[in-house]
């Protein structure tokens, strides 16, 4: 843990020592202002982002891990009614599915947006996120069973602390894996030649979750903050 501080220390010092620049909103924040994409554009857009960034993330998954399947898939989640998401999984082999519901494609206003959630989606693999996320759910519920069973409880409400400090595990340090994956994927959307500037101004347009007790995701304007120094040392 302190060599991991230490290390982090090190890493926001050199972001601190580069030129940060602003991220410029592709548009107006209203979304009633936002000019919508022709569904023939955005099909256009996502087909060349997939085939341009995919072997970018692949190179930079190989270079940085180990043992790791780096074969990204891209997939289209085109379920009725799922709201604009991109999200990473595995399969069954172990292969990383990287899957963009259809509202979001058609939401991207440039292939700098699609980039940089596919770069940030590709980040959240690269960087083992699923299996941390896995350790600390078993470590949650290994640490609240043991106080309810040492508290007295009975079998169902050890059984009920093991779900909750599952759950609290879980998403104990998701923040920090989100803004991991943002600040990788900035630096996979740069290699494969997009502008990841102009992609994290997708933030600007989603509801901001805030600094919410155990949400899932940081507030937007950190989300922003990190992009944007770590653009500064590209």
């Amino acid at each position: 843990m302190i060599m991991r501080a230490i290390v982090a220390l090190g890493f926001v010092a050199a972001l601190a020592a580069c030129e940060v620049v602003p991220v410029t909103p592709a548009g107006p924040q209203t979304t009633s202002a936002v000019q919508p994409v022709s569904s023939r554009t955005s099909a256009r857009n996502f087909v060349q982002v997939v085939n341009t960034l995919e072997p970018v993330a692949e190179r930079e998954c190989r270079a940085r891990t180990t043992n790791v399947n780096c074969d990204f898939n891209i997939v289209v989640d085109d379920r009725p009614g799922e709201p604009a998401n991109a999200y990473q999984t595995l399969d069954r082999q172990g292969r990383p599915i990287i899957a963009f519901t259809l509202a979001l494609i058609a939401d991207a206003q440039n292939e700098d947006e699609l980039a940089f959630v596919m770069g940030h989606e590709a980040a959240h693999h690269i960087a083992g996120h699923i299996a941390r996320q896995q350790q600390n759910a078993v470590a949650g519920a290994v640490i609240f069973a043991g106080l309810a069973t040492l508290s007295g409880g009975d079998a169902n409400t050890v059984r009920s602390a093991q779900e909750l400090g599952a759950q609290v595990g879980a998403r104990s340090y998701s923040k920090d894996f989100e803004l991991e994956a943002d600040a990788l994927g900035t630096v996979i959307t740069k290699k494969a030649g997009y502008d990841p500037l102009r992609g994290a101004a997708f933030f600007t347009r989603i509801p901001d979750p805030g600094d919410k007790f155990l949400g899932t995701h940081p507030p937007n304007v950190s989300r922003i903050e990190t992009v944007r120094r770590t653009a500064a040392c590209l």
